[in-house]
């Protein structure tokens, strides 16, 4: 399995180093930003599993980078990194969407600790999945190729394998189309007409053998999106 990477977003440049060295240390791949503005074109161009986000910042600060986020990447983890006694600003990042916070000065033991837990519950990363099993078959994500235990098979296009894996990596849950044009497309859905996905996901459903009147795999959610069945685990 590839190394997570976190995207460390912090203008001091002690606690920012130290912090990325110690994510170094511990088998991530650290990524680092100094500035608001830095740490937005990062989170737009960059793959990160997790931020680490200090609220007061030059340029964009980081209530506001917090909004893209929660707004582009619905799913990604964020740890808020505050100062002593800021309540109000813990606070306000709780309920704009942070998935957690630690007040500085912090302890890197605990901080790693942190982001292992939110990993662990994290659905922005199903890269590592590549087997999905399907009623009478089973999607091979690697090879992009759907076989059946009759013998029958179907190829899928990168896009449907992304779609498969990512829909698959977070089976059981309602996943909005704009989350899906975000984490899948990579695009901005403001203003994007979600009819692709649609388009898509009945072209996946004919090659899993999926009747689009009676779906058992990939579940329509009226008024939000899909959902791929709870059912037996991927391997």
């Amino acid at each position: 399995m590839q190394p997570r990477t976190v995207l460390v977003i912090e203008d001091d440049d002690a606690i920012r180093a130290g912090v990325v060295d110690a994510l170094a240390f511990a088998g991530y791949t650290p990524l680092e930003a100094a500035t608001g503005d830095d740490g937005l074109a990062r989170i737009r161009d960059a793959e990160c599993d997790v931020v680490l986000l200090d609220l007061i910042l030059p340029g964009a600060d980081g209530l506001d980078i917090l909004r893209v986020i929660r707004r582009e990447r619905p799913t990604l983890p964020v740890i808020v990194l505050t100062a002593r006694g800021a309540e109000d600003d813990r606070v306000q990042g709780l309920r704009l969407g942070a998935d957690d916070y630690v007040v500085k000065p912090f302890s890197i033991k605990e901080l790693l600790a942190r982001i292992q837990a939110l990993l662990r519950r994290s659905p922005e990363r199903p890269d590592g999945l590549v087997c999905v099993r399907l009623p009478g078959g089973e999607a091979d994500l690697a090879r992009r190729e759907v076989r059946f235990d009759d013998g029958g098979r179907a190829d899928l296009s990168e896009r449907e394998a992304d779609l498969l894996r990512y829909l698959a990596a977070n089976r059981g849950r309602a996943i909005a189309r704009d989350e899906i044009l975000t984490r899948v497309w990579r695009l901005d859905p403001r203003g994007l007409a979600t009819r692709t996905i649609d388009m898509h996901v009945a072209r996946l459903r004919e090659k899993l053998r999926d009747d689009p009147a009676r779906p058992a795999v990939i579940l329509t959610v009226r008024g939000t999106g899909y959902m791929f069945a709870d059912r037996e685990a991927p391997a």
